[in-house]
């Protein structure tokens, strides 16, 4: 598995100390709201459950499953919900939990069908964000890194339902996306 990683771009413990960062805020941020964690799945499900845990506030946390990518290294613009809520989020201070942003198309799709939804209030975490790759303008509140625009695994992020479980972010290799 790791001879398809071209280099390690954000290493294991860089990673933890930036969650427990974010989780500090946001618990600042949140103290006294009915505050929602929504984990869009599969991608963020690490990312959300480190991050949880550095949240020190009562909170629920409910799960969305949205595809846009397939088995492309590349977003189809194409958005479609997997899965939806569980929880009613009318009211409440819904935080989404991403593992990446790039070109905003997914996320402008779910930002508009939660704030249909009527929440108190609607916040972005992503661990990682690409804004040069950007098409449509996307609000981030609270980014893990800023990475450059290469198509990276690792810690949840995938290429064919594959490397997730790497506890580092790192570079797949041209050669792997191309056998």
């Amino acid at each position: 598995m790791l001879e398809h990683v071209e280099k390690v771009l954000i290493d294991e413990e860089t990673l933890q100390n930036r969650v427990k960062e974010l989780g500090r805020q946001i618990t600042e941020d949140y103290r006294g709201k009915d505050l929602v964690i929504i984990c869009i799945l599969k991608g963020a499900i690490l990312f959300t459950s480190d991050l949880v845990k550095e949240i020190k506030l009562p909170l629920a946390i409910d799960f969305m499953a949205v595809s846009s990518y397939g088995r492309s290294t590349k977003s189809s613009g194409v958005v479609r919900i997997l899965k939806d809520l569980d929880e009613e989020i009318e009211g409440r201070d819904v935080l989404i939990v991403e593992d990446i942003v790039d070109s905003g198309l997914t996320l402008n799709y779910l930002l508009e069908n939660l704030r249909s939804r009527k929440p108190a209030s609607i916040k972005i975490c992503c661990c990682l964000d690409k804004p040069e790759r950007r098409k449509v303008p996307v609000k981030v509140d609270y980014v893990g890194f800023n990475i450059p625009d290469e198509f990276v695994i690792g810690y949840g992020l995938d290429y064919a339902e594959k490397y997730r479980n790497l506890p580092f972010i790192g570079v797949l290799s041209k050669e792997a996306y191309q056998e």
